[in-house]
């Protein structure tokens, strides 16, 4: 859905998602929770499973935890005495990753989810003849 620049209060909203994500740990816990390379694309995970994963004491990450459920970037489900958090759609993993992506732009070269994989290079000199005969 495209969201039309003139929207101020869609704008707002969106600068206040941007200030919740302007912190590292809480880019870690969404990353944690939306990792593409993880198996299960739903990842649910416990205050100490993601106080694991970003090194941090589970104390501080409850706190993050709370900040990122009031911006509605995660939710919860109750299972026992535990809680459970997970990304509240597939945007927040969109987000994360398109941010992520965008800093490689930030060093030097040619990022590298713009570089072709080690199979796209050998295709490409198994296939091509040199002087362009091909």
């Amino acid at each position: 859905m495209y969201v039309d620049s003139r929207d101020d209060d869609g704008v707002e909203l969106a600068v206040e998602i941007f200030r919740i994500l302007a912190d590292a740990t809480r880019v870690r816990l969404l990353r944690a929770l939306t990792d593409p390379a993880q198996e299960d694309a739903t990842r649910e995970l416990s205050v100490s499973q993601l106080a694991d994963a970003v090194n941090k004491r589970p104390g501080a990450v409850s706190q993050h935890l709370a900040k990122l459920r009031m911006a509605r970037l995660v939710t919860t489900r109750r299972d026992g005495t535990k809680v459970l958090y997970r990304a509240a759609n597939e945007h927040v993993g969109q987000l994360v990753e398109d941010a992520l992506r965008q800093s490689e732009h930030l060093g030097s070269g040619v990022p590298p989810h713009h570089r072709p994989s080690e199979d796209v290079r050998h295709t490409r000199q198994t296939t091509t003849r040199p002087n362009g005969s091909d």
